[in-house]
């Protein structure tokens, strides 16, 4: 993953506010110091300009000295699976998320079915993948597919330490959430509130625009 144009918006809003009498602590970005682990979620910082990473909620799918692999759960695709799955044709609207730049061909997809045969567990009552014949038949059958199967195209990834080091330049918080949280319906703010949740500093950041300007 690579970072564009960061510096040049941390100037444009320190420069604006120097003037002013606030606190220039506050516009430091700064990691929050959580090591990354799978089931764990990557915040961006708000400068980071990238149309997949920025204001972006990361779930960590996979961690090792080897790499990361994980899934942006909070940008929604103009496409839907049923365009993509000929048998969901006529079913309720399945969204499709955009997992990341790497392979955008391939499907994956986060669940809370304990039963699905081959799925990898990411945390307790989460899992990646697995039978996927198993999973349209689950939908087929009617089950509820809100809240319980999240379908992505892409993945994002990083090589060994990569990670560490893009966090070491404040690139991302570490923090952890409830799957009710990472599996909900409405992801429009879930940066911003993902963020709200680790304190005052970091909620005065979520209030940051994305691509600073002084009109």
């Amino acid at each position: 993953m690579k970072k564009n144009g960061k510096n040049d918006c941390y100037s444009v809003f320190f420069s604006y506010f120097s003037g002013m009498n606030i606190d220039s602590d506050i516009f430091k970005i700064q990691s929050n110091n959580v090591l990354p682990s799978r089931g764990k979620i990557l915040i961006s910082e708000p400068f980071l300009r990238d149309a997949t990473f920025g204001r972006s909620v990361i779930l960590l799918v996979d961690h090792t000295e080897e790499g990361t692999m994980g899934l942006v759960i909070n940008k929604q695709l103009p496409l839907l699976l049923n365009d993509v799955v000929m048998e969901f044709k006529y079913l309720d609207e399945i969204p499709l998320y955009k997992g990341g730049p790497v392979a955008t061909d391939t499907l994956f997809y986060l669940h809370t079915l304990e039963k699905i045969p081959g799925s990898i567990p990411v945390s307790k009552g989460l899992f990646l993948n697995g039978d996927f014949e198993e999973i349209k038949k689950y939908i087929l059958q009617g089950n509820k597919v809100n809240e319980c199967i999240r379908f992505f195209l892409g993945y994002s990834g990083w090589e060994s330490n990569q990670l560490h080091s893009e966090i070491k330049e404040n690139t991302w918080l570490v923090s952890k959430e409830e799957n009710s949280y990472l599996m909900r319906n409405d992801t429009k703010d879930m940066w911003k509130e993902a963020l709200e949740k680790l304190g005052s500093k970091y909620e005065t950041w979520s209030r940051f625009p994305q691509v600073p300007t002084l009109n």
